[in-house]
């Protein structure tokens, strides 16, 4: 079993910086990618941003140039800056990960709230 839990989220004015982190544990024999997504109110999942096991970085066109992805071992992490009212939804963890040389899965955190106000 393996759980993903995120934290760092809150609330924030245009302009400023948050850095959201997720650790990923329990039956891990390797993670191959690490990633953000979010949702806002009344629209879909997107993505904000991937990196992989050989820290190869993928950003939404929204986010690059002011968010930054990176990980340490289990734990990935989103600096985020200069964000705006449009940057709020609640965002969520992603990992794909082999629990054994021949089962991988897709799993997600609990999500964590971003606000920011105008």
């Amino acid at each position: 079993q393996v759980q993903l839990v995120e934290s760092g989220g809150g609330l924030v004015q245009t302009g400023g910086s948050l850095r959201l982190s997720c650790t990923a544990s329990g039956d891990i024999f390797r993670i191959n990618s690490m990633g953000w997504y979010r949702q806002a109110p009344g629209k879909q999942r997107e993505l904000v941003a991937t990196i992989t096991s050989s820290s190869s970085n993928n950003y939404a066109a929204s986010v690059k140039g002011r968010f930054t992805i990176s990980r340490d071992k289990n734990t990935v992490y989103l600096q985020m800056s200069d964000l705006k009212p449009e940057d709020t939804a609640v965002y969520y963890c992603n990992a794909d990960i082999d629990i054994n040389y021949w089962i991988h899965n897709n799993y997600w955190g609990q999500g964590t709230q971003v606000t920011v106000s105008s």
